[in-house]
């Protein structure tokens, strides 16, 4: 009892870390508190539809459901790496990637941390409003009008801008509460749609080329992609976990967050859809749980927003990283505010939503690239260690330098490469190798090792540190 009094208070404390590294005694967080927040910000109607994606692209029930793990295999255990590092080193991830991309060459990264995350807090919010005017027709109120939606997208905003504000105790306080029972209701969903839906687990359509294709469009969507694109958000949580947790602890209980939630609502999708169902969530619903669907949807609706806490939070931790002199709060004030004149811009309409909705879904494109220099950097170049204190110096007197251009270089040269053998879902994102090699997307793949690569090659020329190097060998070698 001592101990859950102890956090509840601690949850109502607001949380007035901002980007310097978390002190141990303010390291409370256990690897427990850390799965829910994880699981909570994949158990989301998202991953039901991708999961669907398989049986949609012509896969059958187990050929979708063999991606799904094997991919989330992979992804999550880069996952479980970047979360490592915020562990080790009780920094945020956009902070962290100044030893790579030197003191303001980090501007880079976090620019694109901050506005992908805003964007995602607008389309977030604004898809479980859609979701919410859906559950009103079903109840019979047919025509919710503009005031409706106003009403219930600032609500659910409001909600979601207290928990970022007051900080990551009392996102860690709801993820925990709230976690385990929308658990137990995609584990009665699961029930009720297998003992409704006819599971077809053999049939599919995509043959030769085109299953392979399937495949590669899979893996990007939501296997090894899916853990790719939690990348950036990583330490900004695990920051938080005691410092006597070990290294082994943190990866398997982040690696297993992510990986349990997404495969496990993934193929729940796909076991819906191979009954000839379609895609959308509400029509998947529907189909397997008919008037139950109603109670379901309401709290299933849970993980949008137990995702945009983390959105919220980590977009004003990415604002901080660009050396921004405010308290967080404050500065979650106005991010805050920005993204709920996205979310009213995007209720007048909607479909500029979707296909802003549809641009962010092609996320891994630019996190992979980032991914492949942080990797060199940090597993081939520091061996796992890095100087957190030189990640705050001066740009003049930080040993990572100003601006590291091996590390700008090599992300824009993943980038490039990525977009150019990916398939996104609108055709500025539709690469011109991927649709010479009938849409096959492995841009998640080619973007990260183009972009390590380069690092790898450019590194011992362009950075600081390899230049202080060869001056310092020099100097011994005319003394």
């Amino acid at each position: 009892m001592q101990q859950r009094g102890s956090e509840q208070a601690e949850a109502g404390v607001l949380d007035i870390h901002g980007i310097a590294p978390i002190r141990s005694e303010d390291r409370t967080s256990t690897p427990r508190q850390q799965f829910w927040i994880w699981a909570g910000a994949n158990i989301a109607p998202i991953n039901w539809v991708l999961g669907a994606l398989g049986i949609v692209l012509g896969l059958s029930l187990v050929e979708t459901t063999i991606v799904l793990v094997v991919g989330n295999i992979a992804g999550c255990a880069l996952f479980g790496l970047f979360c490592v590092i915020g562990h080790r080193t009780g920094v945020n991830q956009m902070v962290l990637s100044r030893a790579a991309f030197g003191r303001r060459g980090a501007y880079f990264p976090a620019v694109i941390q901050l506005v992908m995350t805003m964007g995602w807090l607008g389309v977030n919010t604004w898809v479980v409003l859609d979701l919410v005017l859906g559950i009103f027709k079903h109840m019979g109120y047919h025509h919710p009008g503009i005031a409706t939606s106003y009403a219930v997208g600032i609500g659910i905003m409001a909600v979601q801008v207290v928990i970022a504000i007051v900080g990551f105790y009392l996102i860690q306080s709801f993820e925990k509460y709230t976690v385990p029972i929308a658990g137990l209701i995609v584990l009665a969903m699961t029930g009720l749609a297998w003992t409704k839906v006819h599971i077809v687990w053999l049939h599919g359509t995509a043959h030769g080329a085109d299953k392979v294709t399937a495949i590669t469009q899979l893996l990007t969507a939501i296997g090894v992609g899916w853990g790719i694109t939690w990348l950036t958000w990583s330490a900004d949580y695990t920051r938080f976990i005691k410092p006597t947790v070990t290294d082994r602890r943190v990866f398997w209980t982040t690696w297993s967050a992510i990986l349990i939630p997404t495969v496990w609502l993934g193929f729940l999708g796909a076991s819906i859809a191979s009954s000839g169902t379609g895609a959308d969530p509400a029509d998947l619903v529907t189909a397997a749980f008919g008037a139950a669907s109603v109670p379901i949807l309401f709290l299933i609706m849970h993980g949008p927003v137990a995702t945009n806490i983390l959105n919220l939070y980590s977009a004003t931790l990415a604002a901080l990283s660009l050396d921004v002199k405010a308290a967080r709060w404050k500065v979650c004030v106005v991010v805050s505010i920005i993204g709920t004149g996205v979310l009213i811009w995007f209720i007048h309409s909607a479909s500029w939503a979707t296909r802003f909705d549809n641009w962010l879904s092609s996320v891994v494109l630019w996190i992979s690239a980032w991914a492949g220099v942080m990797c060199v950097d940090y597993l081939v170049v520091r061996r796992g260690k890095i100087d957190v204190d030189a990640l705050y110096a001066p740009p003049d007197s930080s040993i990572y330098g100003d601006v590291n251009w091996a590390a700008i270089i090599g992300m824009i040269g993943g980038l490039a490469a990525g977009w150019a053998w990916g398939y996104g879902l609108i055709p500025a994102l539709q690469g011109p190798i991927a649709k010479a090699t009938h849409d096959i997307d492995i841009s998640w793949l080619v973007g990260f090792g183009v972009a390590a690569g380069l690092y790898f090659f450019l590194r011992p020329f362009l950075s600081k540190e390899s230049q202080v190097a060869r001056e310092d060998t020099h100097k011994e070698q005319t003394t």
